[in-house]
């Protein structure tokens, strides 16, 4: 049978401590630079296809 003399409000209080709580992996990762740089090869590599088919 469950205790009557317990407080819920003793868990809502450690709860939010919990979720208040900063965790050290949570930090937002900074995106990688392969994506800037493969969109540059890819924007490098469709200006020269255009020249190369306009040349010839």
């Amino acid at each position: 049978m469950s205790d009557p003399q317990i407080d819920p409000a003793g868990n809502t209080q450690q709860f939010r401590a919990f979720a208040q709580r900063k965790d050290p992996e949570a930090v937002p990762q900074r995106r990688s630079p392969i994506v800037p740089v493969v969109a540059g090869v890819v924007v490098v590599l469709v200006i020269a296809a255009v020249a190369a088919y306009l040349i010839l």
